[in-house]
């Protein structure tokens, strides 16, 4: 299996507006923890990475106090203005130590939820495919499209048959995510996730059914609803 190696890439270069917090979303703390801290080591712990790099704000003096600064599997570099700039920073920083054909795992800070069997199953299932893809949840809510105005009219219900939810990790080769990431970004599209920049590229990611309690904190209710998961969990 380890013919090529796994790579993690955790963009924290985030300031997390919608926290309305006195820092960013990934150092508030859930049982006296940074999320950021609990986050990698889960994923640190439970697969079999090469090495990690985590893109930082040029302005973030919380690293230093984390758990994950005195890990020695984990570097750092400078982020950028997006996500997709921090990472593609963090593939420029990794360039000396991985083969194109590696495998880079991009899962988002503030995700401390994710399953270890989510994230075995995503890596089993994806490791011979060409491309790679991401874990997803299918949409089970009803879903209305809205019209125009503050308080706007219902304009149809969508077919939610075939919508997914994108989660994170997004596993892709080392060297198709860059150039992808690069291309997507010289000519202009909205990269909102690894895999659209992969989708932009002609390249079709494989969706990889995960847990719905693969949480992104987002707004503050979210710190809650993570405690508990990860309680049950």
């Amino acid at each position: 299996m380890m013919n090529s190696e796994l790579w993690l890439v955790v963009p924290a270069a985030g300031i997390g507006q919608r926290m309305k917090a006195e820092c960013p979303k990934q150092y508030l703390r859930i049982s006296d923890r940074f999320i950021l801290d609990i986050t990698l080591s889960r994923l640190l712990d439970s697969a079999p990475f090469k090495g990690c790099m985590v893109p930082l704000s040029a302005q973030d003096h919380w690293w230093p106090d984390s758990e994950s600064a005195k890990d020695n599997r984990i570097q750092t570099c400078t982020g950028g203005k997006e996500r997709a700039d921090s990472v593609l920073s963090a593939l420029h920083a990794l360039d000396e130590q991985a083969d194109d054909n590696d495998w880079v795992l991009v899962h988002d800070a503030a995700r401390p939820c994710l399953h270890p069997h989510d994230l075995a199953n995503l890596i089993d299932t994806l490791f011979e495919h060409p491309v790679g893809g991401l874990l997803a949840a299918p949409v089970t809510d009803t879903l209305k499209q809205a019209g125009e105005g503050v308080t706007p009219e219902v304009e149809q219900t969508v077919d939610r048959s075939r919508l997914w939810r994108a989660l994170t990790p997004q596993m892709f080769r080392f060297g198709a995510l860059r150039a992808a990431l690069e291309s997507a970004l010289e000519n202009g599209h909205a990269v909102t996730d690894e895999s659209s920049a992969m989708e932009f590229s002609g390249n079709m990611p494989l969706l990889v059914e995960g847990r719905a309690d693969n949480l992104k904190i987002t707004v503050p209710s979210d710190l809650a609803l993570a405690e508990f998961i990860l309680g049950r969990q």
